[in-house]
């Protein structure tokens, strides 16, 4: 709605109510569109149909614009293949001006916790992909999950950004009060310079689940205090993808009326939508500001364990209100993005994983495909959990060992089988990795000498490609339900007794029961000695009490080549392990322990947890199934999901030895 010609004003007051009373309000908007790699194209195709073209097609119609705009580069790349008018029409807005196109990394990947060659590439390859296809120089950054860490300020300029968004979270777990944040900043890391603006967190839940009117109301009060720029970046997905919002914008008039509300505001000279880049020309700067590492405030309490999670939740009931928005709410905050890698081992191994072959495929020449397998592998969505978050979700997490596999197939063409120790996981313990051009497989010494990776590299899959079933803070809420017939699927707030639409971060649901939860590893060869009176049911309600768990227990080990096949021999108190990983896909296990070290009749178990159908031989065993299913929360509820299957195999203790064979079923 401002034109893109207007000329910075000279001697800008600068938070002086009667300036602003004269000017209008700026309000710097910007829409981020994003679906993760290895997402279903039908779900692609249904934000396209439901979210991304009515909504594009409502904002141009109704001239509101401009608006800043970022699309992920996996969104991209599928709109490109099968929505090319679509991306054609992006490009039209941008060249008239009406579209602001940000970048970010190309496959949205959580910029602070890669390398540094790695995030100014991602960013280098997502800002040459819109000036190829759009003949745009992106240079404002839509930041993945709003996750900042200082250093990458420096990282950002380098690649030729000029200015970000964050959460004003981000400004006042610093020490800034709300009052201060509507405006640009100022920052740099090692004399690097960049701009940065904080997302007002009262829009991101008034924009779309509120009426416009408490909208127009929210405006005239920031412009009365003198305040003459507000900013939005939120997910595109709001604006129809969420549960309820399709009717709530469409068949309830939500975007009809805020087109309305908009045109009034401009037309009464009280707000104007502006660009990002001319904000920064237009209006004064904040100053100097230095972040610490943050995200959203609900990242950061998704980040904790269980009961940090859970004294925060308490923490925020007890303050809600004038406390939690005061100064005192600003430095009330969760954990660290990074302690998803420590929450979640899973991640954390799919995290180092990448890391390990980027910088072997750096070693190597960088292969252009090497390169984008990588990069692919790099998606934020399947290394976190929230509401949002993919997780829990195998595919997602199958995508990425998808694309790490065929980086690593690459990387190893031709090479023969090999072992080599260190810590690839970065616990500081070592593992032992024995990889070569068919197999990549990751045993763990300090975890009871168990495998937790075995990439099958000519299927492109990682066959351990489970999660274990992790207590979460939801599944105990401070406030159970008060009636029996409790929802395993979310249901409105106190909020939807006045007009509006839920945030799902304002959804409930409640579980019926407490679901059941590991209090060990999940992968290959997890060996206990379990009492004569542990049954199948035990392993499936995670009630298992071993006489002796060797899940945890760090095992001295050694490791030795013999042609095709490498041997792990490790031993603890009381148990001797030996593990035969084969070229051919193989694996080995064999195990000698005193039998009269346990109580009589109890049995020697090994757990085997896999995502594909294992072939298992085992002489003498005692064979019990099961499925690994997880409950996690989701936009939609909680979500049920099968993560693979278990495999229990015992052995009385008093025969002192056991073998078994593992392979994977041929297709």
């Amino acid at each position: 709605m401002t034109p893109r010609t207007e000329k910075p004003r000279r001697g800008a007051a600068s938070h002086d109510p009667h300036s602003a009373l004269r000017q209008p309000l700026r309000f710097a908007l910007a829409l981020h569109l994003h679906q993760p790699v290895g997402n279903f194209d039908s779900v692609f195709q249904q934000h396209l149909d439901d979210v991304y073209r009515p909504l594009l097609a409502a904002l141009m119609a109704g001239e509101c614009w401009p608006v800043a705009m970022h699309v992920s580069g996996p969104l991209l790349e599928w709109l490109d293949h099968h929505a090319r008018a679509f991306v054609d029409e992006i490009g039209v807005h941008a060249a008239a001006g009406r579209l602001e196109l940000l970048c970010a990394g190309h496959d949205e990947p959580i910029l602070a916790v890669l390398s540094r060659p790695d995030r100014i590439e991602q960013v280098l390859r997502h800002r040459d992909w819109m000036r190829q296809r759009f003949g745009v120089d992106a240079a404002g950054l839509w930041l993945t999950e709003r996750v900042w860490e200082p250093m990458i300020a420096e990282d950002l300029a380098a690649a030729g950004v000029r200015f970000v968004l964050v959460d004003d979270r981000h400004f006042r777990v610093t020490g800034f009060s709300r009052d201060e944040l509507h405006r640009h900043f100022a920052s740099e890391s090692g004399g690097s310079p960049i701009r940065i603006f904080p997302i007002d967190e009262k829009l991101r839940y008034l924009v779309p689940f509120r009426p416009p009117a408490e909208l127009a109301a929210y405006f005239r009060e920031l412009r009365a205090a003198g305040h003459e720029l507000a900013v939005l970046g939120d997910d595109g997905e709001k604006f129809g993808g969420w549960p309820g919002t399709l009717e709530w914008l469409y068949r309830d008039g939500w975007l009809d009326a805020f087109l309305g509300t908009m045109r009034e505001l401009r037309d009464r000279g009280e707000v104007h939508l502006t660009r990002f880049d001319d904000a920064i020309r237009l209006t004064p700067s904040g100053g100097l500001a230095y972040l610490p590492s943050a995200s959203y405030r609900e990242m950061e309490g998704w980040s904790l364990p269980f009961e940090p999670a859970r004294a925060l939740l308490r923490l925020e009931e007890e303050w809600q209100g004038e406390r939690i928005d005061g100064v005192e709410g600003g430095l009330l905050r969760g954990g660290h993005w990074r302690h998803f890698l420590v929450k979640y081992p899973e991640s954390n191994r799919m995290h180092k994983m990448m890391l390990a072959l980027s910088a072997l495929s750096r070693e190597r020449g960088d292969p252009p495909a090497v390169r984008r397998a990588i990069g692919r592998a790099q998606c934020n969505d399947a290394y976190w959990h929230g509401v949002f978050g993919g997780l829990y979700l195998p595919f997602l997490r199958g995508s990425i060992w998808y694309h790490l596999a065929r980086a690593e197939a690459a990387l190893r063409a031709g090479e023969p089988l090999t072992a080599e120790v260190r810590d690839i996981d970065v616990d500081g313990n070592d593992e032992i990795w024995i990889h070569s051009a068919k197999i990549s497989v990751v045993c763990a010494p300090a975890r009871g000498a168990m495998i937790d990776i075995w990439l099958d590299l000519t299927r492109s899959e990682n066959l351990l490609n489970v999660i274990a079933r992790h207590r979460e803070a939801y599944h105990e809420p401070l406030h159970p339900p008060k009636h029996a017939a409790a929802s395993e699927h979310a249901g409105s707030t106190e909020a939807m007794a006045t007009p509006g639409a839920p945030s799902i971060h304002d959804l409930e649901s409640h579980l019926i029961e407490v679901p059941a939860h590991d209090t060990e590893p999940r992968g290959l060869f997890v060996d206990r000695v379990i009492g004569s009176a542990t049954t199948r049911d035990d392993f499936v309600a995670g009630h298992v009490v071993p006489v002796r768990s060797w899940a945890n227990q760090p095992m001295t080990a050694t490791h030795r080549v013999e042609g095709d096949r490498v041997e792990v021999i490790a031993d603890a108190v009381d148990l001797h392990k030996i593990i035969a990983i084969g070229d051919n896909g193989t694996l080995e296990c064999r195990w000698h322990w005193p039998a009269a070290a346990f109580p009589a009749g109890s049995w020697f178990a090994t757990e085997l947890s896999s995502s594909a159908a294992l072939e298992v031989d085992a002489p003498g065993a005692e064979r019990w199934d099961y499925e690994i299913e997880t409950v996690a929360k989701s936009e939609s509820g909680f979500d049920r999901t099968i993560q693979g299957n278990a495999i229990v195999l015992r052995w009385p203790a008093a025969v002192g030895e056991a073998i078994v064979v593992v392979r994977p079923q041929t297709r």
